[in-house]
């Protein structure tokens, strides 16, 4: 079950929106035409991480999004392979949840993940294939920086 669900979500303007009524909107958004972006970052501070999930819906008649965000303690997360994997993790989780309990068709969904080309040799680049793999063996899209948009602009700016 996605844990996510049971979390407090906002939506772009700032309203508490509650999942159910997300789920709804996606759903009419993804009859329409639109595809799901769903993406998630952390940061840290001095003792915990905050980790932020946004997901956005984007078509020809509709540009919105919603996020959730998550305090936990930073030893749990201090290892960056073990934060970035949880950022993972959620949204293959929550596109999980939207593909299996609501019939959202998982091509219509595509996942952005917050790590840089292996070639480019940043912090996060030696995980690029380990987290490329994970999304697509999930059956997803699968886009990362500089393309990731909805986790590297949109969850980024809600994790801190």
């Amino acid at each position: 079950m996605c844990d996510l669900k049971n979390h407090n979500w906002i939506s772009g303007s700032g309203d508490n929106v509650a999942f159910e009524d997300i789920v709804t909107i996606v759903k009419d958004c993804v009859d329409n035409g639109s595809k799901v972006f769903i993406g998630s970052d952390s940061f840290t501070s001095k003792n915990k991480v905050n980790f932020a999930t946004a997901i956005c819906l984007y078509g020809s008649d509709v540009s919105r999004y919603f996020f959730s965000r998550e305090y936990l303690p930073k030893n749990k997360y201090s290892a960056l392979v073990t934060r970035i994997t949880e950022e993972v993790r959620r949204s293959v989780e929550l596109a999980e949840y939207l593909m299996d309990s609501h019939n959202i068709d998982q091509k219509n969904i595509e996942l952005h993940i917050d790590v840089s080309p292996f070639n480019l040799k940043s912090a996060t680049s030696k995980f690029s294939d380990m987290l490329k793999g994970y999304v697509i063996g999930a059956g997803f899209e699968c886009r990362i920086k500089p393309n990731a948009w909805a986790s590297q602009t949109v969850a980024d700016r809600h994790s801190k």
